[in-house]
């Protein structure tokens, strides 16, 4: 594999996932890359669901291996939620700030002892050999402000377990390494250097 397509249009998992491939010798490009595609509406209702429609499609359309993601923060105080909703769980077009605001202010009345969440991510590779699969977790906990210019998403609220900064605070290599996207990609280049 030389060239593969991430199936997305965010510059902070774009930058991201090209330090990851680069010392593979793998060319990263995106959907800016193929400005005629159009953009996939996340509408399936799990995360698995909503990566592989991504990826089947920029498939289809390119002819080029397609690399696609669905990330979710998961917090056991909201039975799960926002998981899949996480982008858009305060609404269609919310930015980042917004999300972190409803999610602090949802969970207000929660004590520091039940604030453990997790983010998950599914990344999903579609090529000439089908379709596959790799998860990611990350356990931590939801603090009750923001630290950290680090990141994005919900990335200055999320503690990592073992860990006393969030993950807008770490270092990105560190971050890396122990994230849910992390550790999914290394799920997904295990199965790349195997084949």
């Amino acid at each position: 594999m030389e060239t593969l397509v991430l199936a997305s249009q965010n510059k902070d998992k774009i930058e991201e996932l090209q330090s990851t491939l680069a010392p593979l010798g793998i060319e990263l490009k995106s959907t800016y890359d193929f400005p005629d595609l159009e953009e996939v509406i996340e509408d399936r209702d799990t995360l698995e669901g909503n990566a592989l429609k991504k990826a089947r499609y920029v498939y289809q359309e390119t002819g080029l291996p397609s690399l696609s993601d669905d990330t979710g923060l998961e917090v056991d105080a909201l039975n799960g939620r926002p998981g899949v909703y996480s982008a858009r769980y305060a609404g269609e077009s919310a930015t980042y700030q917004e999300n972190v605001l409803k999610l602090i202010e949802e969970l207000s009345g929660v004590d520091s002892d039940n604030r453990d969440a997790q983010f998950r991510t599914v990344v999903a590779l579609v090529s000439g050999n089908g379709p596959h699969t790799f998860e990611g977790i990350c356990r931590g906990k939801i603090l009750t402000e923001q630290r950290g210019n680090g990141g994005f998403g919900y990335d200055p609220v999320f503690q990592p377990e073992g860990y006393s900064k969030t993950f807008a605070e770490l270092d990105t290599d560190i971050k890396n390494q122990v994230s849910h996207r992390g550790k999914a990609l290394a799920h997904f280049l295990e199965y790349i250097k195997s084949h």
